[in-house]
C-alpha cells in the first residue's frame, strides 16, 4: 500500500532556486545557484558579495519572468520575439480575457523572423526593418496594415530596450523609419469604406434570424460599433428618461480611460424591448435562443405528421463540434449577416459551393479549385457589388447625422474625441454643397 505523501513538492511556478554549496578540495568552497538548467557560480561560499549578486540574480531573474536576462550582444531578433510575445499575452488582457494584439503581433513578426531570426538583435537597424517592410508590400499587405504591423515591430523592440534586452539606442533608430505614404510606395491601398445602401440592407433582414435583424437595425439608429451591439444588457441601459442611454461594459477606447455613452430613441427602444425580458445580466442577442428559435419555427413547418419520420430531436448530435454560445460576436454576427447575403442575393448555380450528401458544404479549397479564373473574377464582381459587413452600418448613421443636422453632433453621437476621426465615418453632403456652391456662386 502506497503511502500518501504530507508534504507534497512545491508547484514549480512558485519554487525559487536555493543559494547552494560546491565543496572544493584544498581551496574555499564556491557558491552557486542554478537558473534554466545552468549553473551559475558567485563567488566565495557565505561570503557578502556571493551573497548579494544571489539575491541580485533572483531578482532580475523574477523580473524577467522566470528566466535568465540575455547579453545584449547576444540575443537574437527571435528570441526577442519569443520573449515580448510570452510578455504580451499577460499583459493585453480585458476583463481577464486576452486581447487580440497578441495575435496580430504574431502576424507582425512573422515576415520579421523569416529575414531576421538569426540575427542578433543589436545588429537590427532602420534599413533591416525598412526591408522587412519591404517583404511585407511584396506579400500583398495594404499600405495602412502595413503600417499598423510596423509600428507593433517598433514597440517590440521598445519593449525590449527597457528590458535592457538590446542597446538602448536601437529604438531611436527604428522610430526614425516614417509609414508608407499615400501614391509614394508600392503598396495598395483598400477602398475608404462606404455606407451601405438601403436597398442592400433590407433584403438580408428576411433570410437572418430576428436577433440578427435586431442588431442591424440598432446599429443603423444608433451609430453603435458592432462589438457594442452584440453585448447589449437590461443593465447597461439607464431607462430613466424618455432617451435610453446605454454604457457598454467593454468598449474600444476603454483602456485610453474614455467613457463611451450610446444614446437610444424611440425607433431604437421598440427594436430593443422585446429583448429586454430577461434576466438583467443577461446578453439581450443571444445565438442559442436564435437556434433554439428557428428549430421551433422549422418543426411548426413540418408537414410530416409526428408520428412519421424523425421526432423533433432525435437526429441531433450527441457531441456536436460547436455549439450556440450565450451571446453574438462581432465575427459570429458578421457571418450570420454573410448567410442572409448570400440567400438574399444568390450568385449564379455554377459559382456556388455545393452541399454534399451528409449535409456539409465543400470545403473552400475544393470550391476554388473548381472555379475558372472567368468565374472567381465574376465571384468577385458578384461580392463587390453585394457584400457589405456590420461597421458599414456605422458609417450609414454618421453619414445620415452629418446630413440632417452637422458634424459636432455625429462626433458625439459616434463618441470620438476628435472631429477629424468622425469626417472617416460621415461621408459629406455632395448635394447640400452643390447648392451653397449655386446660391453663393
Amino acid at each position: 500500500m502506497t503511502r500518501a505523501n504530507p508534504r507534497p513538492y512545491a508547484h514549480k511556478e512558485s519554487f525559487t532556486p536555493s543559494y547552494r554549496r560546491q565543496p572544493r578540495p584544498n581551496r574555499p568552497d564556491d557558491a552557486f545557484v542554478e537558473l534554466d538548467g545552468r549553473r551559475i557560480y558567485l563567488g566565495p561560499y557565505d561570503s557578502a558579495e556571493s551573497r548579494e549578486k544571489y539575491h541580485r540574480l533572483i531578482a532580475e531573474w523574477e523580473a524577467g519572468g522566470r528566466s535568465i536576462p540575455a547579453d545584449p550582444k547576444e540575443i537574437t531578433v527571435a528570441e526577442v520575439a519569443s520573449q515580448y510575445l510570452k510578455w504580451a499575452q499577460t499583459y493585453y488582457v480585458k476583463h481577464g480575457h486576452m486581447t487580440a494584439e497578441p495575435e496580430n503581433t504574431a502576424l507582425a513578426v512573422r515576415p520579421l523572423l523569416k529575414l531576421y531570426a538569426h540575427t542578433p538583435a543589436a545588429r537590427f537597424g532602420p534599413k533591416a526593418l525598412k526591408t522587412v517592410r519591404q517583404e511585407m508590400v511584396a506579400l500583398g499587405w495594404v499600405r495602412k496594415h502595413i503600417n499598423k504591423q510596423v509600428d507593433r515591430i517598433k514597440r517590440m523592440f521598445k519593449w525590449a530596450v527597457a528590458e535592457e534586452l538590446v542597446p538602448s539606442g536601437l529604438y531611436e533608430g527604428l522610430r526614425a523609419v516614417s509609414g508608407l505614404r499615400y501614391g509614394r510606395c508600392g503598396a495598395q491601398d483598400n477602398p475608404p469604406v462606404e455606407p451601405v445602401p438601403e436597398e442592400l440592407v433590407k433584403p438580408v433582414k428576411k433570410h437572418v434570424s430576428r436577433q440578427v435583424a435586431a442588431m442591424i437595425d440598432l446599429q443603423l439608429l444608433t451609430g453603435a460599433r458592432p462589438g457594442e451591439v452584440v453585448t447589449i444588457r437590461p443593465c447597461d441601459i439607464d431607462r430613466s428618461e424618455r432617451v435610453w442611454v446605454y454604457r457598454p461594459a467593454e468598449h474600444k477606447t476603454e483602456h485610453h480611460g474614455h467613457e463611451r455613452t450610446i444614446y437610444i430613441g424611440p425607433q431604437a427602444q421598440k427594436v430593443l424591448a422585446p429583448f429586454l425580458l430577461r434576466p438583467a445580466d443577461a446578453y439581450c442577442f443571444s445565438p442559442a435562443e436564435a437556434e433554439k428559435e428557428r428549430r421551433e419555427r422549422l418543426t411548426a413547418e413540418r408537414m410530416t405528421p409526428q408520428s412519421c419520420g424523425n421526432t423533433p430531436g432525435s437526429n441531433r448530435r450527441a457531441k456536436p463540434g460547436r455549439k450556440p454560445g450565450d451571446r453574438y460576436t462581432r465575427d459570429s454576427y458578421r457571418r450570420a449577416i454573410d448567410r442572409g447575403i448570400d440567400l438574399a442575393f444568390p450568385p449564379r448555380e455554377e459559382l456556388r459551393r455545393r452541399q454534399r450528401m451528409d449535409g456539409r458544404l465543400e470545403s473552400i479549397r475544393d470550391w476554388q479549385a473548381r472555379l475558372t479564373d472567368e468565374e472567381k473574377a465574376e465571384l468577385k464582381e458578384w461580392s463587390r457589388q453585394h457584400h457589405w459587413h456590420p461597421h458599414q452600418l456605422r458609417h450609414s448613421y454618421g453619414t445620415f447625422v452629418r446630413k440632417v443636422d452637422n458634424l459636432d453632433s455625429a462626433q458625439i453621437l459616434l463618441g470620438h474625441s476628435k472631429a477629424d476621426v468622425t469626417q472617416i465615418y460621415a461621408k459629406p453632403d455632395v448635394e447640400r454643397a452643390k447648392q451653397l456652391a449655386l446660391k453663393i456662386g
